[in-house]
């Protein structure tokens, strides 16, 4: 009972919502490991891992579409654009884009009157849509309670951002962001290593929402959508 006692102790101070900044890896060794499973450890894995993701997203996304990050005129930076997105504690709410998170900001991406940095308005999106996914939390203990259609939700939420960047254009008929680049002479690669990105993070939401399914006993219903006329799930 006296150890029970102190597990629900570590998790309710350690476990509390920490929404504003990307999970970071430690090799931290303390009482609150002891609140922990082995599930949870994978599960932060995978949660680190499509963070690691999303930012050479970013990256990649940026050097495409250099105009994005140069919106902002207080930014000097590539780097300092990225900065804002992961590092500062905004929790994922940025002004520009009027605070909005998960759905509401990969929305703007894709909107034909929308006048900021359209990767923010998606990496924002995607990262709080993965967090609110996680119930906003950056570790995870023994009485966390997830819920796996969430995690689930935001892969095909994932898939469809994927579409839409491949293939959203604005009235002019020009790609709003752009990313994959197909070879120019035969015999070239192509450029996919966007797609290979966003795969990997589809591929971690998807396990995460196994784990978290078989741990808790639940069932997972995958949504099957068209993607031409595919909406996002509420998570």
């Amino acid at each position: 009972m006296r150890l029970l006692s102190f597990l629900l102790a570590v998790c309710m101070v350690s476990g509390c919502s920490t929404f504003g900044t990307q999970p970071k890896r430690t090799e931290e060794v303390g009482a609150r490991n002891l609140a922990k499973t082995e599930i949870d450890g994978v599960l932060e894995e995978h949660q680190r891992q499509i963070f690691d993701s999303l930012r050479l997203l970013s990256d990649k996304l940026y050097k495409r579409n250099p105009r994005q990050w140069k919106v902002r005129s207080t930014f000097v930076s590539q780097e300092a654009a990225m900065s804002r997105i992961f590092e500062q504690d905004h929790r994922w709410q940025l002004t520009e884009l009027e605070n909005r998170r998960s759905i509401d900001a990969l929305q703007l991406a894709f909107k034909e009157d929308f006048q900021g940095d359209r990767v923010a308005a998606l990496m924002v999106g995607m990262a709080s849509m993965v967090q609110r996914a996680f119930d906003d939390k950056t570790e995870f203990f023994i009485v966390d309670d997830l819920d796996p259609q969430k995690i689930n939700n935001a892969a095909r939420n994932i898939e469809i951002a994927a579409w839409k960047l491949s293939s959203a254009r604005d009235a002019s008929g020009q790609l709003y962001l752009l990313s994959n680049e197909m070879a120019c002479n035969p015999g070239d690669p192509a450029n996919l290593s966007f797609e290979r990105e966003i795969g990997k993070i589809i591929a971690h939401l998807d396990a995460s929402s196994r784990i978290v399914a078989s741990k808790n006993k639940r069932v997972v219903v995958r949504v099957i959508q068209t993607l031409a006329s595919a909406v996002f799930i509420p998570i």
